[in-house]
């Protein structure tokens, strides 16, 4: 176990509070990349103490075993996020592809400001320069499992966030469809 559920919660409350200071008074779209981080999404919503509203971006990444691939999004949004201050909120942060993509898509939209937070950060493994505004845990360049992330859509209901046995995916050779990372 790599994080405790009891440290995932403490660290959730930290957040939202920030995030509820720098959001005070304001008009807040909160979009949620799916699958990953609906189980992040759900304990931060209930730290937030302001009005908002929540939308959900599908983005999946095909490619095989545990390296990202062509991103591919799968579902829109919905809400009018022009003028808005959006908030991303992802499970976790690795090469900083798909976020560097999905922050590209939404400014086309012209919100009046767009952030990013995220669970999990995999600093070492960034491609460019990219950090996200509000992190909960960095990370080793390890293949994590649990609250929400999964491998072969499988171990999201676990609720800590676990490292998983190379053995498990090594012997996965054939093209997996993954949330994004």
């Amino acid at each position: 176990m790599l994080i405790p559920e009891v440290d995932l919660q403490k660290r959730i409350a930290l957040m939202g509070r920030a995030i509820a200071r720098d959001y005070q008074g304001k008009e807040v779209i909160l979009v949620s990349l799916l699958s990953g981080a609906v189980v992040f999404l759900a304990d931060l919503l209930r730290r937030l103490d302001f009005s908002l509203r929540v939308d959900f971006l599908g983005v999946s990444s095909y490619g095989s075993g545990t390296e990202p691939g062509n991103l591919v999004f799968n579902k829109e949004l919905k809400l009018d996020v022009r003028g808005a201050h959006v908030l991303v909120v992802d499970d976790i942060l690795d090469t900083g592809k798909t976020l560097r993509a999905v922050i590209e898509k939404i400014l086309a939209l012209k919100p009046a400001s767009i952030r990013t937070c995220v669970l999990l950060d995999k600093k070492e493994r960034r491609i460019g320069n990219f950090d996200a505004d509000y992190v909960g845990f960095r990370i080793p360049n390890w293949f994590v499992v649990g609250y929400g992330l999964d491998f072969a859509e499988r171990y999201r209901n676990l609720p800590y966030v676990g490292v998983l046995k190379p053995e498990v995916y090594a012997a996965k050779e054939t093209p997996v469809r993954k949330a994004s990372r």
